[in-house]
């Protein structure tokens, strides 16, 4: 199994700009919890599912309005690439590096 546990400093390319946070990952077997916390407040990890070096979750963010966010990430040693889905507006590149 790769080692996808850890902190990530992630940023989405959103249509907002920018949007750094922080994504912790803590797997148990094929799933696993965290959060996903920015300037927009913190958001608790659901559904989250690894395979392999793939990590695929689940966030309902509040702010700056009520939504579902599907992600999915891959993550190749100390790099993580991937999207996250924000439903009709559409789909954006998610970037990072492990902090820890």
């Amino acid at each position: 199994m790769a080692d996808v546990d850890g902190t990530w400093e992630t940023i989405v390319k959103s249509p907002l700009g920018d949007q750094k946070s922080t994504l912790t990952v803590n797997s148990d077997g094929d799933s696993f919890t965290g959060s996903n916390a920015g300037a927009m407040g913190s958001v608790d990890i659901t559904d989250g599912k690894v395979a392999g070096n793939t990590i695929t979750w689940t966030m309902k963010m509040t702010v700056p309005m009520p939504m579902t966010l599907d992600c999915s990430a891959t993550i190749d040693g100390d790099t993580i690439t991937g999207s996250v889905g924000a439903g009709a507006f559409g789909s954006f590149p998610m970037t990072g590096t492990r902090a820890a």
